[in-house]
């Protein structure tokens, strides 16, 4: 007779939240980090039945009843376990595989994390007592790690050498054939030889929520060349982080990485921060931010959420500032689209080019690190800021294409509030109604341009495309009114926008006189901006957090939020290098204006008959230029 392998039934209760399955059939409270409700399985009139989310677990103090997921489904629903199995793995869409020989498959299921286990013990190990370990741990200081945070994550070491792991725990035939199947050792075919396949690594044990080893990430130290399997010098280097491959427990679609160490580490967990890398979850750690965690090498998919959102209420994405980080974020805004069920909350924070939170976390400490996480953008947000890129929101053709644009991604948000307040945000955005927004849902995509292909029939790679920032030209675009505006504001808001104006040969030259606040402002951004030649918003704001806190960070954003897109009206062409050299021009001539009033009342203070006759003309000069002024101004 077949059974279901241990390890799909692992992975099945691994997708599934023990909240949710309870609370679809009996209605939950919460009390405190745990649910409860009266017993669905003897009569009570006070709750006794409580449903921990930490251990996925629910457990009665009045009858005893206890158990897991699928615990529940049996007992609640009155099916077996194969029609619980069954039933549960049709609504996730998957597929149960059988074996043929049962007793073999549990003995390898098990045998695989007892394999993997040992060699995460045995790498440790390496790092304490191997010779050459100095290389390793000089790396680990390098990087500022300390030993309890090693211990915490269970860093090793694979020393140099085709064959220590096979030496050490490949005893017997059934050993070998474990160290393979679990990914530790690789085969020859050609030579049918065996050797490890970490070489000169830092070891980064990859655990379940259940804290078993299920894989290894490796960071290269090194590129010196040694004797091969097969006689011949090779290179130990390889690329530089390597991980485990795809096994029978490991699949690094459905694993974040740290989350395991999170969990131990937070008993109410509400929020997780996910990054890109081992280092930059181990140096958030240290630093006392203990809810990082990271994928491992692949973008953050539905599966990667699902399993986040069974533990906590809000993500918050974390990038790098640089063009591949943007790229990667509109990748996990796509792929989280279909996970934000009334309420979750997903967020994205940016860091400035160049920095990435192992760097920037010892760079300001864990206090700003966190402010900068409390300013993350709002999935909404950032959404609206990416499909309106380089479209013109103000002309009726530039609405309509944003519409066309917006409507097939809102489609994948499950029904609930949420999808319903975005789609009013679009038609609050676009100025059509909910009606047509609807309309646009259902009919064919056929109208973005002449040249292109509806979203929905485009590859997850034109997708991306679609989303592409707007290209560097500074074409014109029609605006509803002059922006009336103080010049240094105005130059301030132009700047956030198009930094790279300050690349053109008339700005490059630029100087201001600070008169009051505004003006300051404006020549720290652009000192900024030129120092660091940055060339995006987030960029921008992401440095400025750092260099003058969190609260000038707020208003700078306010004032592009609430001055700009908010209370500008625009009817009349608008070109933003113009704008920004009579900004400038702008700027120049109140500096003037001033000087010339100070030297005005200079010369008034000395009285008319005390002066000079070359006073005496400037001071005709300086009354007549005010009152030419004044009548500007009127």
């Amino acid at each position: 007779m077949s059974r279901v392998p241990q390890a799909f039934v692992d992975d099945l209760l691994n997708r599934l939240d023990i909240v949710d399955v309870v609370d679809s059939r009996v209605k939950l409270k919460r009390t405190g980090k745990n649910y409860s409700a009266c017993c669905p399985f003897h009569n009570e009139k006070s709750p006794s039945f409580t449903v921990s989310p930490d251990k996925q677990f629910y457990y009665c103090f009045g009858c005893g009843a206890s158990g897991d997921s699928l615990r529940f489904i049996m007992e609640f629903d009155r099916q077996s376990f194969m029609e619980a199995l069954e039933s549960t793995a049709k609504t996730l869409g998957l597929t149960i595989p059988r074996d043929e020989n049962p007793r073999a498959a549990k003995r390898e299921g098990s045998g695989l994390y007892t394999i993997l286990d040992t060699a995460n013990r045995h790498y440790q190990t390496q790092l304490r007592t191997h010779a050459e370990r100095k290389i390793a741990v000089n790396y680990l200081k390098q990087r500022g790690l300390t030993g309890e945070i090693c211990m915490l994550f269970g860093l090793g070491y694979a020393p140099p050498g085709w064959d220590n792991l096979l030496q050490a725990l490949g005893t017997d035939e059934h050993q070998r054939k474990l160290l393979v199947d679990s990914g530790l050792l690789v085969i020859n075919d050609e030579e049918n030889k065996r050797y490890d396949r970490f070489r000169q690594r830092i070891m980064f044990p990859i655990l379940d929520v259940r804290g078993r080893t299920i894989g290894f990430g490796g960071r290269v130290l090194g590129t010196e060349t040694s004797l091969g399997p097969d006689g011949k010098k090779t290179k130990l280097g390889g690329p530089k982080y390597l991980n485990s491959p795809e096994t029978e427990v490991f699949h690094k679609g459905k694993e974040l990485y740290g989350l395991y160490q999170a969990r131990q580490q937070n008993r109410n967990l509400t929020q997780l921060l996910v990054v890109e890398g081992y280092m930059d979850v181990i140096a958030l750690a240290q630093f006392d931010i203990t809810n990082a965690v990271a994928t491992l090498g692949t973008a953050c998919g539905e599966d990667h959420l699902r399993l986040a959102f069974k533990y906590c209420g809000e993500i918050i994405f974390c990038f790098d500032g640089d063009q591949a980080g943007r790229t990667a974020a509109k990748r996990a805004l796509q792929n989280s689209l279909s996970s934000m069920e009334d309420g979750r909350q997903i967020k994205f924070l940016f860091l400035p080019e160049g920095q990435d939170p192992d760097s920037l976390v010892r760079q300001i400490g864990k206090e700003r690190f966190q402010q900068q996480m409390d300013q993350a953008l709002p999935l909404e947000d950032f959404f609206f800021r990416i499909i309106g890129e380089g479209i013109n929101a103000h002309s009726m053709e530039g609405r309509a294409r944003i519409s066309k644009l917006a409507t097939p991604f809102l489609h994948k948000l499950p029904k609930g509030v949420y999808r319903e307040l975005m789609f009013n945000k679009l038609a609050n955005h676009t100025g059509l109604s909910l009606e047509t927004l609807q309309e646009l849902i259902h009919e064919p995509l056929t109208a973005l341009a002449p040249t292109e292909a509806a979203p929905e029939q485009q590859a997850p790679a034109k997708l991306i495309t679609t989303l592409q920032p707007r290209t560097a030209a500074l074409a014109s675009r029609p605006i509803n009114a002059r922006i009336k505006l103080n010049p240094a504001r105005m130059a301030t808001i132009l700047l956030l926008e198009y930094p790279e104006l300050l690349d053109t040969p008339i700005n490059s030259h630029w100087e201001i006189h600070p008169l009051d606040a505004d003006d300051l402002r404006l020549i720290q951004l652009i000192e900024l901006i030129k120092s660091h030649q940055l060339r995006s918003f987030h960029s921008i704001i992401g440095f400025w957090g750092g260099l003058y806190g969190v609260d000038s960070q707020k208003e700078l954003t306010a004032l592009v939020v609430d001055q700009f897109l908010g209370s500008v009206t625009r009817t009349s062409p608008f070109n933003a290098q113009q704008e920004l050299e009579g900004a400038f021009a702008r700027l120049r001539e109140a500096a003037s204006n001033r000087r010339q009033q100070d030297e005005l009342a200079q010369l008034q203070a000395i009285g008319f008959e005390a002066l000079t006759a070359e006073q005496k003309n400037r001071l005709g000069e300086l009354v007549k230029a005010r009152s030419q002024n004044r009548q500007k101004t009127d």
